[in-house]
């Protein structure tokens, strides 16, 4: 019995080691082009303008109001960003998960036309929609909406519709993914044992699809957190995130040291939504 339990467990052993020799490869190029660099970037953060130890960097980032501004900033983008997909995207995947495979492959296909223009392009389209003499403010005035044309860029507002815009397919996606998996039988056993329909969604089908709304909500809120383009250009200045504050940092004083402390509070935010996203699909 002694022999048979030292085998299975030399055979266990061996069976971990090779599949840990047949990852090994992509396990150095994850070291080498995250680890690493983020690990320099994170000593940097503790280095002063003479290049010896110093916490003057993270000292003036809790003791500067414009810099907790700007982290509040940041937050409440990113958060409102999330909220503003999660109330699009949410009907949306649900009506493509109702869809017939063909019919759901066709929207799906318009969810990801986006993808196929560049970030950049996209952007700009947003600033000439949205100007005081673009077409919306156009459209509005000849409606009768409003009478004069609003202020829709180079603030919040345009800065949550550029970013609403870009994001919102990486909420639909693993979405529509989690509602797919989501067994009928279930939904048509609830409705049979006498449930309505408004709780059969609530008390059967959306609490299994929440492991995809919450990987979505996590993911479009990190990516927030890092943006650049569409909160420079459609903010214009006025809504100044971590990413556009060092840039500022950079080009004006090109302290390494004070960018790089600037990414530790959502790089740990990143790890922390990590962890919480993969506790919830266990």
């Amino acid at each position: 019995m002694l022999l048979h339990e030292k085998e299975l467990r030399r055979q266990t052993f061996l069976e971990q080691w090779n599949l840990l020799s047949l990852s090994l490869p992509s396990i150095l190029v994850i070291i080498l082009i995250i680890i690493v660099p983020v690990g320099w970037l994170f000593y940097l953060s503790f280095t002063g303008k003479g290049g010896d130890f110093s916490l003057a960097n993270y000292e003036k980032m809790i003791t500067y109001k414009s810099y907790a501004r700007v982290f509040m900033t940041t937050f409440q983008v990113s958060f409102l960003t999330t909220l503003v997909c999660i109330l699009m995207g949410y009907p949306l995947a649900y009506f493509m998960a109702q869809l017939s495979d063909r019919m759901a492959a066709v929207c799906m296909l318009t969810v990801l036309l986006p993808f196929w223009t560049s970030l950049l392009v996209r952007t700009y389209a947003w600033l000439v929609l949205l100007q005081k003499k673009g077409i919306l403010n156009d459209f509005a005035i000849e409606i009768g909406l409003w009478e004069t044309p609003i202020k829709l860029v180079h603030n919040l507002t345009g800065t949550l519709i550029g970013m609403a815009h870009i994001m919102l397919p990486f909420l639909v996606l693993p979405l529509y993914g989690a509602m797919k998996r989501i067994e009928k039988d279930m939904t048509h056993a609830a409705a049979n044992l006498g449930a309505t329909p408004i709780q059969v969604f609530w008390k059967v089908f959306f609490p299994l699809s929440l492991p995809g709304l919450v990987a979505g909500s996590l993911i479009v809120f990190v990516l927030c957190l890092g943006f650049y383009v569409t909160p420079a250009v459609l903010g214009g200045g006025r809504v100044v995130m971590v990413a556009t504050q060092i840039t500022a940092i950079l080009e004006n004083q090109f302290n390494w040291g004070a960018a790089s402390c600037w990414m530790t509070p959502p790089f740990i935010t990143a790890i922390r939504s990590a962890r919480v996203s993969a506790s919830i699909w266990s």
